[in-house]
């Protein structure tokens, strides 16, 4: 199975831990056999009053042999662990990596809260796949094999015994626990799943079901489905008792089939009596090894599950795993070459944008204007690579956007989305993302070009800037592009929630910063579009008209109609 090879593929790159781990499991489980029947051993030979040197080796190699145990369990555990969190950091990564690309497209075909639990959840679940599925099978081979040959020296129908005892507690007792456990795990899967996603929406959209007094009513469906949860995840914990119990029946009949059969051989002749006690304590020991058996299809269903989980975030996207190697420059102004460009978001029965053509020269000013839904946003997407078009091609300074890395392209651009994300911090963390070296003198200028003068570097931002009006997101997101030092600048409604002076007075120093720059504007408003050196009018997806703010006027198209339409709205003459 895929999944399966992604797993053991991150076992390859820790197999140094794991081979240690392997090593100090085997010791510590042999010497624990050795110690037990040592034990035994020495309490049959007490009874024959042996010579004191006897006793004297006995006891010093069970106490060598008990230091011994805990020395290579020690081991074991710390190696096995350590491999484990490797793995772990290495597929976060490698998940999260892979994951990037696919925003935002991914976020439209998931729930958040379902994502989440995949992100957090499903990799967490995927520690048990080498402590709980790859490792106990090569202990218990290892453990029994050496305790199976030590016994054959003594008695060959003993070692047949404990050959079964292997059998049944490596192979029956798991499949009897495999049957039985299909079916439940699925279901609590399916509710934890459900859960997550409930929980995250709920804590998103809490105020606005506090308003319209929904809120009653989400908590009791979420308390009906923890309590779903909570009844499935106590069905399976007590279907994995009874395989723990069917282990430990075993491991008692086991140990008393030794017995009996001992007894029987010592009266037949074919063992000496004072092996008796030494070949009982080594079956009660060995089957320790094999209790992690009983447990095993659980853990194994699980990483399985969460590793398919996490297989199918990452492909359910026509993102090439071949990346591109080409670099944006940055040491000039970009052009912007948009060929006969159609996209259609998954399941929507028409394109956003159809046959959409568009040549944005360097250093110039353009603004598109139009409609709700006519297609504006979809271009900035487009430009960021953070969606791939259906048909044609989009060139950045006469290279395809499907041979540059989009790393290089976002450190070319100077962008503002009309959502942007705050995190939790100060002012200052939230300018400085991904830029070092401005100074606080700095940062104020910024600020007070944005019209923010009175805001602290210190002050604290609340998650999601939830603590901020939306004319101060928007103008801290034009701060932080103001930072940047890109050539492009992509402007998605970046002044809709400001008034007419405050706009007017970030736009010129805006617009002073980037006078040698390629801008590219989306707005609703059309006042102030003077300034600009060509206006595109898109509407369902093409464009309908282009041209500076004089020639379109002059034209009396659509672009008057809106403009005259704007102006009837806002009362002017």
């Amino acid at each position: 199975m895929n999944e399966l090879a992604i797993l053991s593929k991150a076992m390859m790159q820790e197999r140094k831990d794991i081979v240690l781990s392997i090593v100090g499991g085997f010791i510590a489980g042999i010497a624990g056999v050795a110690l037990f029947s040592a034990s035994g051993y020495l309490i049959s030979q007490t009874v024959f009053a042996p010579p004191l040197y006897t006793l004297i080796v006995l006891t010093s190699m069970v106490k060598l042999l008990g230091l011994l145990r805990a020395a290579s369990r020690y081991g074991e555990r710390l190696y096995s662990h350590r491999a484990t969190f490797s793995m772990l950091s290495r597929l976060r990564t490698s998940f999260f990596a892979k994951l990037i690309p696919l925003t935002p497209g991914i976020l439209n075909k998931n729930r958040s809260g379902d994502l989440l639990a995949r992100i957090v959840g499903d990799v967490e679940s995927l520690q048990n796949y080498f402590l709980r599925v790859a490792y106990p099978p090569i202990i218990v081979v290892m453990v029994f094999l050496a305790t199976i040959l030590f016994t054959s020296a003594f008695s060959f129908w003993i070692a047949c015994l404990f050959v079964l005892g292997m059998l049944v507690t490596a192979l029956v007792v798991p499949g009897i626990v495999l049957l039985g456990q299909r079916k439940i795990h699925g279901r609590v899967r399916q509710q934890r799943a459900m859960l997550s996603t409930e929980v995250t929406e709920v804590l998103y959209g809490f105020r606005d079901l506090k308003v319209y007094g929904q809120l009653a009513q989400r908590e009791q469906q979420l308390q009906q489905a923890s309590a779903r949860l909570a009844a499935e995840q106590q069905r399976a914990a007590g279907h994995l008792l009874r395989g723990q119990s069917m282990h430990a029946f075993v491991t008692l009949f086991i140990s008393w089939g030794v017995l009996s059969l001992g007894a029987y051989l010592i009266m037949d002749g074919a063992l000496a009596g004072v092996f008796l006690a030494m070949l009982v304590m080594a079956s009660l020991t060995v089957f320790e090894e094999a209790a992690a058996m009983s447990t095993l299809p659980a853990y194994k269903q699980d990483s399985e599950h969460a590793a398919k989980r996490l297989t199918e975030t990452v492909l359910t996207s026509d993102v090439q795993s071949a990346q591109p190697d080409g670099v944006l420059s940055a040491d000039h102004a970009v052009s912007v070459e948009l060929s006969s460009v159609t996209f259609q978001y998954e399941g929507e029965w028409r394109p956003a944008l159809k046959d959409m053509s568009l040549h944005i020269l360097p250093g110039s000013k353009t603004a598109i204007v139009g409609p709700s839904g006519s297609g504006k946003s979809t271009i900035i997407e487009l430009l960021l690579k953070l969606r791939t078009p259906t048909a044609g091609d989009i060139r950045l300074n006469d290279e395809s956007v499907k041979e540059l890395d989009e790393a290089s392209i976002w450190q070319t651009v100077n962008v503002v989305l009309q959502q942007s994300h705050f995190f939790r911090g100060t002012i200052r963390d939230n300018l400085l993302l991904n830029e070092e070296g401005h100074s606080n003198e700095q940062l104020s200028d910024v600020l007070a070009k944005v019209q923010l003068p009175n805001t602290s570097l210190t002050d604290m931002v609340y998650e999601k800037g939830e603590n901020l009006s939306d004319g101060e997101k928007q103008r801290l997101a034009l701060a932080r592009a103001m930072l940047r030092k890109g050539r492009l600048w992509l402007l998605d409604e970046p002044t809709s929630s400001l008034d007419y002076v405050t706009e007017q007075r970030v736009l010129q120093h805006l617009f002073a910063q980037a006078a040698e720059d390629t801008l590219l504007l989306i707005c609703h408003r059309l006042t102030g579009l003077e300034e600009m050196d060509r206006i595109v009018v898109m509407e369902q997806g093409r464009v309908v008209e282009t041209g500076s703010y004089s020639e379109l006027m002059k034209q009396k198209g659509y672009f008057y109609e809106m403009k005259k339409i704007e102006r009837q709205m806002i009362g002017e003459a």
